[in-house]
């Protein structure tokens, strides 16, 4: 999407991101302004192209007020690869656990699927003719020679002979399957089971031998992919509907049509130029600067692995090498103990955009659980239309909801917007459950105050309760 003309200017994003995210004006125009650079990176001259690199983005903000939201709405804007990872997760070279590359090689994957599944559109029309054919040779199987036995118009469901019947058996068969096709294609079929022949994935059990020689995952990743390719397809029989068969065979035939090659080089250039990279809880690997010695050691080291990749380096995956210098960080953390500066200098300046998220207030609950897209009153209306069931919420009922949560937030312990979902759950289990056997199909039910206060009350009352229940 970057190579398009018509890429979003940042109000337009900073408007996709409005349907979806309430408040935190500043922190969306700065990654808007991020994304919109790389678009502008991509047109400027070529020998600029090289020079330009991406203003990273450390965001600041308690759990909850919507960070991780933002960047992947900001991937899926620009339909991106994405990946999230936890830099509390990784440990220091020489250590047992994930390293820090590892995130790049995740990005490398989400690249392939997308180029993958955009290749797969491609030739949609092109696999479903070949379904089709497969799918009439499992149903009327083609003659093979003159000797063949033909299927003749009575035994798949048509009347009886007729004048205009043709008298070769190879006319008769491409006359049965040509009216077979129109059935298909106006949907007749679809319950009628047939035999297909599907490929069993091969796996060649390399993990434990990969652990013991010391080799890299990438390297073993790309070892199995290798050996997987070598040895012979193994396919298994399976009865299954024809509309079973045309997903299960749509699938296998729009593999076969995409050049994996050029799904591998085009997946490497999307990630290195249009690639997302989240490090979340990066605040848990800063040293602490009233605390000294211990494990922050270890954190200090895995902040000085992150910087080579942050900064830019090449990472070795099993689809090619990865280079990181284009690739667009986004590294978030609450700060409650640490602080900004108590990451090292090296990596601070990597991270040069600095923004802070506020903290959620009454009214933004209140504008979370009605204005977005993706609301969760929306959610569980959606979910109760399932079963015919009409949900429906009062605004003095959702204006509770928002005083309750930020209450118990205030209280207990502040989580942000994620409060939202354990109160509505408390509040709406009941009806989940009684639906549809107590509540039957075609109910109204209506969420007012007064049930919000029946439901809710009496755990907000009782704080040590409270610390159980939400």
């Amino acid at each position: 999407m970057l190579d398009s003309a018509t890429f979003p200017t940042p109000a337009q994003i900073v408007a996709e991101l409005d349907k979806y995210i309430i408040g935190q004006h500043d922190a969306k125009r700065n990654v808007a302004i991020a994304l919109r650079n790389r678009w502008r990176r991509m047109h400027a001259p070529a020998d600029m192209q090289r020079e330009i690199v991406p203003n990273n983005i450390l965001m600041i903000g308690a759990t909850g007020v919507g960070k991780t939201e933002i960047a992947r709405r900001l991937a899926a804007i620009a339909d991106a690869p994405f990946t999230k990872v936890e830099a509390s997760k990784f440990t220091e070279v020489g250590y047992v656990g994930r390293d820090v590359e590892s995130m790049v090689r995740d990005l490398a994957e989400q690249a392939v699927n997308l180029v993958k599944q955009r290749r797969k559109e491609a030739v949609k029309t092109q696999a479903a003719q070949l379904v089709e054919d497969a799918i009439l040779d499992a149903l009327i199987p083609p003659i093979q020679g003159m000797g063949s036995s033909v299927v003749k118009p009575s035994s798949v469901g048509f009347g009886g002979a007729s004048d205009d019947v043709p008298h070769s058996d190879a006319e008769l068969n491409e006359r049965t399957r040509e009216r077979f096709r129109e059935k298909l294609r106006n949907g007749e079929l679809e319950n009628r089971h047939i035999d297909i022949k599907v490929q069993q994935a091969t796996n060649p059990g390399l993990g434990i031998m990969g652990g013991q020689a010391g080799i890299d995952e990438a390297s073993l990743a790309g070892l199995q992919d290798m050996l997987g390719s070598m040895m012979p397809k193994k396919t298994r029989k399976r009865k299954v509907t024809i509309a079973e068969a045309r997903r299960i065979l749509l699938d296998e035939e729009a593999a076969k049509l995409i050049d994996m090659d050029e799904v591998k080089d085009e997946a490497i250039r999307l990630a290195e130029n249009a690639g997302i990279i989240f490090i979340d809880e990066i605040d848990k690997v800063a040293s602490s600067s009233t605390q000294k010695g211990g494990p922050d050691v270890s954190r200090e080291g895995v902040q000085r692995d992150l910087l080579p990749v942050v900064e830019g380096s090449a990472v070795n995956t099993k689809y090619g090498i990865v280079h990181t210098d284009h690739i667009l960080f986004i590294a978030a953390g609450a700060f409650h103990v640490s602080k900004p500066s108590d990451l090292i200098p090296e990596l601070q300046g990597r991270f040069p955009i600095r923004v802070e998220l506020q903290s959620l207030t009454k009214d933004d609950f209140y504008r979370i659980l009605k204005d977005p897209k993706n609301a969760l009153t929306k959610q569980y209306e959606a979910l109760l239309k399932a079963e015919d069931v009409e949900l429906l919420f009062d605004d003095a009922a959702l204006e509770r909801l928002a005083e309750i949560a930020f209450d118990v937030n205030s209280d207990v312990e502040n989580i942000g917007a994620r409060r939202l979902h354990t109160v509505m759950s408390r509040l709406l289990n009941d009806i989940l459950f009684d639906v549809p056997d107590k509540i039957g199909a075609n109910a109204r039910i209506q969420i007012t105050a007064a049930l919000v206060d029946e439901r809710l009350q009496g755990m907000v009352k009782n704080r040590d309760l409270s610390q159980y229940i939400l």
